[in-house]
């Protein structure tokens, strides 16, 4: 796989997508899922220029990370046991995963620094998918003012796996508008201005509906047996 040539395709329908949408390039943020592929393969992902690597277990992450070390900014895009946040606290950048109070305690107790969280909802209501409800999510976010070490940069949400293009929309222009109703409150602790939405299946809707973070796996690294 050439992964530099994946890197370049990538990047191309990420600047198109901008470019559709009025929108500029360094507005948006790609993380090369790397949880299904190995070491080397992740390396190769920093080597063709991302710096931003996301992995869903906390063993996947600390081994990619005693290779890799901080040559990468690495994000947590998995559901996180409270358990296994003292695991990954100390290598992360960010958490794209935050939905519920227990793990928001965890981690203002084990983050030495104030860490980036995105909430994750549950946009499309899939019974497959963790997240909150859309109603619950502004009064989530403000009880969050209670643990200092969090802050929270945007909302995430994963779409259904379809091809319904206009179902697609509307999942990331709620997230989008759930956004900014938060914005609106500003809170100190909950700027908001993050949209972690889009994979490799959708990333160029999800830009264009206003996608600040997009988590793309196999159009950049593909995915090899575990």
């Amino acid at each position: 796989m050439d992964i530099k040539k994946n890197v370049e395709t990538v990047t191309d329908e990420i600047q198109k997508a901008c470019e559709r949408s009025g929108r500029e390039f360094s507005e948006v943020t790609v993380i090369a899922v790397t949880k299904y592929v190995s070491i080397e393969r992740a390396q190769e992902a920093v080597n063709a220029g991302i710096i931003h690597l996301g992995e869903n277990r906390a063993e996947g992450l600390q081994e990619k990370y005693n290779s890799i070390g901080p040559k990468a900014k690495w994000h947590f895009i998995g559901s996180l046991q409270s358990r296994k946040v003292k695991n990954v606290i100390d290598t992360i950048t960010t958490i794209h995963s935050l939905d519920r109070l227990s793990l928001a305690k965890e981690i203002h107790k084990r983050a030495k620094q104030k860490i980036s969280c995105f909430v994750q909802v549950n946009v499309s209501g899939e019974e497959s998918k963790h997240g909150l409800p859309p109603d619950e999510v502004l009064t989530f976010i403000e009880r969050l003012s209670d643990y200092d070490n969090i802050v929270v940069e945007g909302l995430m949400t994963m779409a259904p796996h379809i091809e319904d293009e206009e179902r697609l929309r509307t999942t990331f222009r709620k997230l989008r508008e759930l956004k900014e109703e938060v914005e609106q409150k500003n809170w100190a602790h909950a700027p908001c201005h993050g949209l972690s939405m889009g994979m490799s299946n959708d990333f160029q809707i999800a830009i264009e509906e206003g996608a600040t973070h997009v988590r793309i796996g196999s159009k950049l690294v593909g995915r090899e047996d575990q």
